[in-house]
């Protein structure tokens, strides 16, 4: 078939490149030994993200359940001395690696069943967004060729996320630790390497060692919304309160974030919210990942409610809404669909300006404001 002598050209034509990389003619051959076609299934998927796609709420669910928290715990208990060494090492919390190693592959036990090499020629051969991923198929011979895993084990999710932690091949290169000292970093079968791969990443990141990343709170009747960015301690002093009934730290930075408007869950947010967002840049998954990790670490469940009988602005909506803030100066970027850190700032910009309740979050109702303000 002429689509399989096309991938077999885009395979042979990345030979000198993977030889310039240091990746030997055996190795090269024995990654593609038997991957003559692209997957058909793969390129499918490229439309659709849950964690993008899904209201926070409905992510949540899956992301921070019941039987997820349970089991995290009892790895919590099974790992204790091999977490107290990664946190000792890194400064990241135990709760917050596990909680990323569950919602990631589920503490390891869905790592992927993805041919790893098969999955990112696919996606190399197709340019899905553009040469990233013929750049991560190269750093994924380089591992090949350093030893640390076989090209049968090296399996993962269909983008290419390989092993326990979900790492790209150009992020294992850069951040997998060997942590159990058997001269392999495998992410794949070793929990204590997987681990301390998350954690080092997130240390590399600029965890903050002295912060969590973000509190469940209630805030008092009347609270001015407009004043959004504080020291954490003068959130204190305005009458915010942690759901948990602990005190807020006497200092560092938070902002708030609303992810279901002014009814729904509110939270505060430190750097480290960031930090998550470096390993995926959703606002959802960051939220999963610190509100499991305070789950894991005994801590409530949130009460307030979500708007999920509401109306919410699909990702063309976003599009026109990020549209009308840039074109009031208000945002700046691409016209993504995504709901983000830039388009909350715009949108709490907005609504200050406009004399709305500066929560943040887009709604429909807020799209037809601008609008028919041209």
């Amino acid at each position: 078939m002429a689509a399989n002598a096309s991938f077999r050209s885009f395979i042979d034509a990345l030979r000198p490149d993977a030889e310039a990389r240091g990746v030997s003619a055996a190795t090269f051959d024995a990654a593609f030994r038997g991957v003559s076609s692209p997957d058909p299934g793969i390129l499918a998927k490229t439309t659709a993200q849950g964690e993008f796609g899904r209201p926070v709420w409905d992510y949540l669910v899956g992301a921070v359940s019941t039987g997820r928290i349970a089991k995290g715990r009892s790895q919590a208990a099974r790992l204790s001395g091999t977490l107290s060494a990664i946190e000792a090492r890194t400064g990241v919390p135990r709760w917050i690696v596990l909680a990323f190693w569950g919602v990631e592959s589920d503490f390891g036990a869905s790592g992927g069943t993805v041919p790893t090499i098969r999955a990112l020629a696919t996606l190399a051969q197709a340019r899905f967004r553009g040469a990233l991923f013929r750049n991560e198929l190269l750093d994924a011979l380089t591992i090949l060729q350093r030893g640390d895993i076989a090209p049968e084990a090296m399996k993962g999710s269909w983008a290419g996320a390989m092993g326990q932690t979900q790492f790209l091949p150009s992020t294992f290169l850069k951040h997998a630790m060997d942590f159990d000292g058997d001269g392999h970093r495998d992410i794949w079968r070793s929990e204590a390497d997987a681990l301390a791969s998350i954690a080092g990443y997130l240390q590399t990141l600029g965890w903050n060692r002295d912060l969590s990343w973000g509190y469940a709170v209630t805030l008092p009747g009347g609270f001015d919304l407009t004043k959004y960015r504080a020291d954490l301690s003068d959130f204190e002093k305005r009458g915010v309160r942690r759901i948990d009934g602990e005190a807020l730290p006497a200092s560092g930075a938070a902002s708030l974030f609303l992810p279901g408007g002014s009814g729904g869950p509110v939270f505060l947010i430190t750097d480290n919210f960031e930090v998550i967002r470096g390993y995926n840049t959703s606002d959802s998954y960051a939220l999963a990942v610190g509100h499991l990790a305070d789950r894991l670490a005994g801590g409530p469940a949130l009460e307030a409610p979500w708007p999920t009988s509401a109306a919410r602005l699909d990702k063309a909506g976003l599009q026109a809404l990020q549209k009308g803030l840039a074109a009031r100066d208000l945002y700046t970027g691409d016209a993504d669909g995504r709901a983000g850190p830039k388009l909350r700032e715009a949108v709490r910009r907005y609504q200050i300006k406009e004399g709305l309740v500066a929560d943040g979050y887009a709604t429909p109702a807020l799209l037809e404001h601008i609008t028919a303000r041209p």
